[in-house]
């Protein structure tokens, strides 16, 4: 062990020991943000040597602080070709924290080389923290008010690690690579770097993710909400004189996928609110609760997890008497009709507008209808994590559909001893039902003569303009009024007047459309043997 201790110190007398430079990348853009300053020792006969193999004996050897200031001379020289506001982050060992001479050593390597130390991070791992807590906070202030950041390296392997973030003035939080490469394998690490990306967020950290070395991984963090990472898929660390070239290089093209692709090849909702800044949330809740829907998220055992107001009042229970229970033990009356729904949703299917009627209520209250649709959520990994149900009540509507199918019976049954021909035509331009003089007028069965069937009767050169007058009046609400002409059964063409105006909905909508079809054709007969008389 001497023999090893003396060959670093030789090492750092022949001035062996340089810096490599990792970069730091902004994740959602790919952006080149600086470098974390890592040591290595070029062996004359073995290459770089990495720091866990040297690191340790500098410590043991009292050669931390020759090795430390020999790394920072070196880094800051190679500075100034980063262009502001590019940063460089440096590991300070345990020991160093013992030492309330580190900030000025640290300012006197910045002092000599012209770098500004607001460009600085300095990274304490929690090990280093455990030894002394009193000490350490006293140089990482003396540090802040330098003008440097401060970074929690290495963050959840150590111990007591909540109460290291209360105590000293963090700007950053590292998540471990331990965790970081295992998150896309295993749910319990996935759920692990949320909290820890959470935990940053809610204190006001910047979050950097160590170790990446997959597109998946990346996507992972950066659905999770990570701002920054490091890793071999963003390139190795590299001696100083390769640090031009990548601060030249153009960013590398990451995909702006803020969530993973579910199932269906969409977009799957973000489930992983942990990491989501508590201001977001915030915001969240207030459009949660503002809709003009009943809005639920149910867990995969179909208990409610959030609620807002207004279905809690369509289903007839306070907010928090909902919170906790299942779906079943709310709306029992209803459960067996909606839970297949709920499954199929849990198995990933997005169902949408399912119609679902209440029964009579206990002092005859009239059936309610709903309108319910089941979408799942899906986590960072792709699995579906519970259900998101909006509810519509669509009771007044059904009743206003119905009344007006009693209404149009009833109207039918009167106006078919009228001698124009009556007929009805929903929004969309279709005929759900014609009189029976049409079908007796034009030789059609009565199912020909539904929807647009009716058309086929109409003299080719009249398709076209019938046609646009019908669009027109579709899209403006106007009042029907064209002329056309419709071969009959003896195969005789014969004019047409059609006359109709539309019936608006409570918002203005157009529910339905009444007209009549007159028999004009001796009339136009009759005024062409007048124009042409008068020719």
């Amino acid at each position: 062990m001497i023999a090893k201790i003396a060959e670093v110190r030789r090492a750092l007398d022949r001035e062996e020991v340089v810096p490599y430079f990792q970069p730091l990348v902004e994740l959602h853009t790919g952006r080149l943000m600086g470098f974390e300053v890592l040591a290595r020792w070029v062996h004359p006969q073995r290459g770089p040597v990495l720091p866990e193999s040297f690191i340790s004996l500098a410590e043991k050897g009292g050669l931390i602080e020759q090795l430390m200031q020999q790394i920072l001379r070196k880094a800051f020289v190679s500075a100034p070709i980063l262009p502001a506001p590019m940063v460089l982050a440096v590991n300070v060992s345990p020991t160093q924290l013992l030492d309330l001479s580190l900030p000025d050593q640290i300012r006197d390597a910045a002092d000599a080389s012209g770098f500004p130390l607001n460009r600085l991070t300095i990274e304490i791992t929690e090990s280093a923290l455990a030894q002394d807590l009193e000490m350490a906070r006293k140089i990482a202030h003396s540090l802040k008010e330098s003008g440097c950041k401060l970074a929690l390296d290495d963050f959840g392997t150590g111990y007591s690690s909540l109460r290291h973030l209360q105590a000293l003035p963090f700007d950053a939080l590292k998540v471990d690579k331990s965790f970081v490469q295992s998150m896309t394998e295993t749910r319990e690490s996935r759920k692990i770097v949320a909290a820890i990306i959470g935990l940053g967020h809610s204190l006001g950290l910047i979050t950097v993710g160590e170790g990446v070395e997959t597109e998946e991984q990346a996507d992972t963090l950066l659905c999770l909400g990570c701002e920054m990472a490091q890793g071999w898929l963003y390139g190795r660390a590299v001696p100083a004189d390769r640090i031009s070239d990548i601060v030249a290089a153009a960013p590398r093209n990451f995909p702006a996928r803020p969530f993973p692709p579910n199932g269906d090849g969409g977009i799957a909702s973000d489930s992983s609110l942990e990491a989501r800044p508590a201001q977001r949330l915030a915001q969240l809740q207030a459009i949660y609760d503002g809709a003009p829907v009943g809005l639920c998220f149910l867990d995969r055992n179909l208990r409610y997890v959030s609620i807002n107001r207004r279905l809690a009042d369509i289903e007839g229970s306070s907010v928090a008497y909902h919170l906790g229970r299942t779906v079943k033990e709310i709306i029992s009356e209803i459960y067996p009709s909606v839970e297949p729904y709920l499954l199929r949703a849990l198995e990933g299917e997005s169902i949408k507008e399912v119609e679902i009627s209440w029964p009579a209520g206990k002092h005859n209250e009239p059936t309610r209808t709903d309108l319910i649709s089941y979408q799942p959520a899906f986590d960072e990994a792709g699995e579906v994590i519970g259900v998101s149900v909006a509810v519509v009540d669509i009771t007044e509507r059904k009743r206003t559909e119905e009344a007006l199918r009693e209404s149009e019976d009833h109207l039918r049954h009167i106006v078919e001893i009228n001698p124009e021909t009556p007929w009805v035509m929903d929004a969309d331009g279709n005929n759900p039902d014609l009189s029976s003089q049409w079908v007796q007028r034009a030789g059609l069965t009565s199912e020909q003569t539904r929807k647009l069937g009716w058309m086929d009767t109409l003299h080719p050169e009249d398709i076209v303009s019938t046609m646009k007058v019908l669009r027109e009046a579709l899209k403006t609400g106007t009042p029907i009024d064209v002329e056309y002409r419709v071969q009959g059964e003896d195969g005789a063409w014969r004019w047409m007047r059609s006359r109709g105006s539309p019936r608006f909905g409570p918002l203005g909508e157009i529910l339905r459309w009444y007209g009549s079809v007159e028999d004009i054709d001796e009339r136009k007969r009759l005024a062409e043997a007048l124009r042409q008389s008068r020719n």
